[in-house]
């Protein structure tokens, strides 16, 4: 019984973070695109045109792009963060449950940290082909190649043929570095959530209510939009790295960057501390109200997911 309540409980996760990341990306797409194309510009033959700032940057794709530049590699930005948001609540709140005797124990800091670096590494391996394509189709700027990726399945066709499987893995360091990114996340997130609770019953100077009773809408979103913050501070130049990895290969094959420290060589050698931090603007423009976008998503879908089995 126990067993089939966890896996139940599980499975209402990943669900309502499937549901989130959809919303999140279908939401704010354009501002990922942006800060992609920055994140390359590295003024050395980058493969995009060079923008001033976000607004250029908009103005000129959607000038000479159509809105079609603006979405592009939006089908696998939503497949991928779909998949990516429902694995991770999924895999984050099954190592919780692991390192919690029962559901309701309060986890320290320690053990929300490891859960969400584990459910982010394990999210890194399933899905990294997927943002390879993401990143490489909204990098396709018309001209600049000799045969472009016409979608999805066409760019992954592409490059197991021209560059073979191991190609689909390129930027997969960075991404495992970037687990320190949903660590520091999810870890910042459920302490505020936790402080904001305790502050709440103080106020109202009762214990009777449940925790999740005492949040609003507003609550989760800014505590999403702080945990956000804090995160993208620390590891927003593993993101740069791992873009400019996953650019595709010249006519000639032979990829711009070798590695991860040839990124970090040739960043810092040519573009300064300031070159790990391209795009950091639309960045944040995009993520803090990704952050409150999916975590109120989130979490507003699984109270109805359990009012509607509760229900039932």
């Amino acid at each position: 019984m126990v067993l089939a309540e966890e896996k139940r409980w599980r499975w209402e996760n990943a669900a309502a973070g499937a549901i989130a990341g959809f919303t999140t990306v279908a939401s704010l797409h354009p501002l990922d695109v942006i800060r992609t194309r920055f994140q390359v510009s590295d003024g050395r033959g980058s493969s995009v045109p060079q923008y001033n700032n976000t607004a250029h940057a908009i103005f000129s794709i959607a000038r000479y792009e159509g809105v079609r530049g603006l979405y592009a590699g939006f089908y696998p930005a939503v497949f991928g963060s779909t998949v990516s948001w429902g694995l991770y609540f999924f895999f984050y709140n099954r190592a919780k449950q692991r390192y919690s005797r029962r559901r309701d124990d309060q986890l320290s800091p320690a053990y929300h940290l490891v859960s969400a670096a584990e459910a982010g590494a394990l999210v890194s391996l399933c899905t990294n082909p997927i943002w390879l394509v993401k990143t490489r189709l909204q990098l396709q700027v018309p001209a600049n190649h000799s045969r472009p990726y016409s979608g999805f399945y066409d760019a992954m066709r592409t490059i197991l043929k021209e560059e073979g499987w191991l190609a689909l893995y390129r930027g997969l360091g960075p991404s495992l570095f970037l687990v320190t990114h949903g660590a520091i996340q999810f870890t910042v997130y459920e302490e505020l959530k936790k402080a904001v609770i305790y502050v709440k019953r103080r106020e109202i100077k009762s214990n009777s209510l449940g925790g999740e009773e005492l949040l609003s809408s507003f609550d989760y979103a800014t505590l999403g939009a702080a945990s956000k913050v804090a995160a993208m501070l620390f590891t927003y130049p593993y993101q740069v790295i791992r873009t400019r990895l996953q650019q595709r290969p010249s006519t000639d094959g032979v990829p711009k960057y070798l590695h991860s420290w040839h990124v970090v060589k040739e960043t810092t050698r040519f573009e300064g501390f300031r070159g790990f931090y391209k795009g950091m603007t639309s960045n944040l423009l995009k993520n803090i109200p990704a952050a409150s976008i999916t975590f109120v998503v989130y979490e507003n879908v699984l109270k109805l997911i359990q009012l509607t089995r509760d229900g039932n």
